[in-house]
């Protein structure tokens, strides 16, 4: 059977992580959690070092500080391809994503290499968000597409899931975007070095504990990235 890791990044979670990584494992017997830990105040590390006293498919990684939400995500993707996991998932804390969709992606890994959860692919399924960070989400995939000739409406989606061939192929030391911008460069190297690429539609539901990590830095990042990706693709770099 084919070994899945599910990468979980946290920071002040310990509210949602308790009931997240049951509600994870639960889907699939060969599913495995890596909690990627920012030295949250809040105690969340503690919170899986107890999960992980009674169940040997919890893993946790813990960090220094606050160190952004790529290199967590390369954390766990190093963590992944060293311990030989087929399949790895991105999958956000705060129950905006909701597990019961693994099963359906884990299906399309049959004949994907990188399955994207689309909140855009089948019209535009986001609960609970306000207009203005609608618009602003939507747009940015738009304005992706535009600028890199990226196929995919959901660029900037943080529910995903790709073979362990994907990373090992991404040059991870190469990558430098940490905030969403992450997810538009790990999908356009995804797709520029001829992996094959599908979204399914999901329905994202914004969180039910906690505060949002989105920032003014984390958007003009992602305005930026685009154009990079775009002129190292023209250069052959990426």
């Amino acid at each position: 059977m084919s070994r899945t890791l599910v990468v979980i990044p946290t920071y002040d979670e310990a509210d949602n992580v308790r009931k997240l990584i049951p509600e994870v494992l639960k889907m699939n017997p060969d599913l495995e959690v890596l909690v990627v830990d920012d030295h949250s105040p809040d105690g969340t590390a503690m919170i899986v070092k107890e999960l992980m006293a009674s169940n040997s498919r919890v893993h946790l990684l813990e960090r220094n500080g606050k160190m952004g939400l790529g290199t967590a995500y390369i954390a766990g993707f190093r963590y992944a391809i060293e311990h030989k996991f087929d399949f790895v998932f991105e999958m956000d804390a705060d129950f905006s994503h909701d597990a019961r969709e693994i099963p359906k992606f884990l299906a399309q890994m049959e004949r994907y290499d990188l399955v994207i959860g689309s909140r855009y692919c089948d019209g535009v399924r986001v609960v609970n968000w306000p207009i203005r960070r609608l618009l602003l989400s939507y747009l940015a995939n738009v304005y992706t597409r535009l600028i890199t000739g990226l196929p995919v409406k959901d660029a900037t989606a943080g529910f995903k899931c790709f073979r362990r061939r994907v990373l090992e192929a991404a040059d991870l030391d190469s990558i430098t975007s940490n905030g969403y911008s992450f997810q538009i460069e790990m999908t356009y190297k995804a797709w520029r070095k001829g992996f094959r690429v599908v979204e399914i539609p999901i329905t994202f539901v914004d969180r039910r504990v906690g505060i949002s990590k989105m920032s003014k830095q984390i958007v003009l990042e992602a305005i930026f990235i685009v154009w990079k990706l775009r002129l190292r693709s023209l250069l052959g770099r990426l």
